[in-house]
């Protein structure tokens, strides 16, 4: 509805494409949205190859998240539409969750939807057969952050034959004890950052453990935020307990300070709590001390975090850098979410709701485009800036009277200021002097 009641005519499309605005209605473009989904496939490989012949881009790394987008009413005509885990912090709305899988540089290779209330660890199987049969799988490198890295799943690559690269659950970090806590075999990659690298449980399989001071630093200063916050309140707890004239009931007093510790649970397990009897009015007292046991442990793995992967023939440093490259998926979700506007989902028609998504992935795949051919031209990679430049650049009409032939309209594009001139030439783009004005009278079948 946003581009027909709106966006097209203030576009040059109508001259571009000759095709006037008034053919240009939501119920026709309804129906082209419903007529494009059985193209998905063919359009994700045609995307790729095109990918590799514009940008010489490899597809040997692929880096693979799931984010979720949420829906404006009760879908309730969509079986996937349902409630889950929130990345848009809207739980209570229903939702699909979009396994996106990327290039090493950004580039979407391709994606499904899942049911909003499917578990990321369960969609890795699927994606990586789906995407291995439409691309090829020979020589694959998978990278996964730790949602994905299930045992089950950890196997099956294993076991198959493929290549992975994955963050470990936090909780593997204690079997990495030992070498936390050993200061040698530390290879610093650059300021701040040092990993090391061992054998990991399985046959065959690494794992690198990775340390980083500004990772350090954030995790400290929220421990040490939560942990303010739960002192805080148990010493005003305490102080409530201590005032009291008459015996006080206990259960609601451990219901809220389990309340307290769910809702600062980072620095939850640093505290051990109890009331023990006492011949206060109240007839109990609140006592709480730290746990040396979680300071300890906080010292070494504060800033720590280990990948499993089972490639043998890479340093430690590639390692790494290819994970880091997760961030990348990371800005796709924000872009499109953000930039390209993907939330919230008004279809209710699951087809629809399909498409639309379609559409975005679409979107973001000209956005990247946009965005390396910008960079590969030395003009950064902020593809908004360019179409903010270039939104300045209009048609105007110039009208010409005759005496004979009534008026002459030509329709003539305003020339470039100094900046965008700058701009189209570093970008290879000729602009037109004139547009042709929008004319072709279409048969009335094909404006329906």
């Amino acid at each position: 509805m946003h581009i027909a009641e709106d966006w097209y005519r203030r576009t040059a499309l109508p001259d571009l494409l000759q095709l006037d605005e008034d053919h240009v209605n939501k119920d026709r473009l309804y129906r082209a949205l419903d007529e494009l989904l059985a193209h998905k496939q063919a359009l994700e490989v045609h995307l790729s190859k095109r990918y590799g012949e514009l940008f010489a881009g490899q597809n040997e790394v692929l880096l693979y998240d799931v984010t979720s987008t949420y829906f404006e009413g009760e879908a309730a005509g969509n079986a996937l539409a349902q409630r889950g885990y929130s990345r848009d912090h809207r739980p209570d709305c229903k939702q699909v969750c979009i396994a996106l899988v990327v290039t090493f540089d950004g580039f979407p290779l391709g994606y499904e939807v899942f049911a909003g209330n499917r578990h990321d660890s369960t969609t890795l199987k699927e994606i990586v057969e789906t995407m291995e049969a439409r691309h090829g799988a020979v020589g694959r490198v998978w990278i996964a952050d730790r949602g994905m890295a299930s045992r089950k799943n950890l196997a099956w690559l294993r076991d198959t034959g493929r290549r992975y690269i994955i963050g470990a659950p936090k909780s593997d970090l204690k079997k990495c004890r030992e070498q936390l806590a050993e200061p040698k075999g530390w290879h610093e990659l650059r300021d701040g950052v040092k990993v090391k690298l061992f054998d990991g449980e399985a046959p065959g399989e690494r794992f690198v453990l990775c340390r980083s001071a500004d990772r350090r630093s954030k995790e400290r200063a929220m421990h040490e935020k939560f942990s303010q916050r739960i002192e805080t309140a148990l010493e005003r707890l305490q102080r409530r307990i201590a005032r009291s004239k008459k015996p006080l009931d206990r259960a609601p007093i451990h219901q809220q300070i389990g309340r307290l510790l769910q809702r600062n649970s980072r620095a939850a397990a640093r505290f051990e709590i109890s009331l023990e009897d006492s011949d206060a009015a109240a007839g109990f007292v609140l006592k709480m001390r730290h746990r040396e046991e979680f300071d300890r442990w906080a010292d070494i793995s504060e800033g720590a975090y280990v990948l499993r992967t089972n490639v043998s023939d890479w340093t430690d440093e590639k390692l790494w850098k290819a994970y880091i490259q997760l961030t990348q998926a990371e800005a796709a979700f924000r872009i499109q979410k953000d930039q390209l506007r993907i939330r919230p989902i008004w279809h209710q028609r699951a087809d629809r709701v399909q498409a639309h998504i379609l559409v975005c992935f679409l979107a973001f795949v000209l956005w990247k485009t946009l965005e390396m051919w910008q960079s590969r031209a030395d003009l950064g990679n902020s593809p908004r800036t360019i179409l903010e430049e270039f939104a300045r650049i209009q048609s105007n009409d110039v009208i010409l009277p005759t005496q004979a032939h009534g008026e002459i309209r030509l329709r003539c594009v305003t020339q470039p200021d100094a900046a965008q001139a700058a701009l189209l030439e570093r970008l290879g783009i000729v602009l037109p002097k004139r547009l042709r004005l929008a004319d072709i009278d279409l048969p009335a079948a094909e404006v329906a």
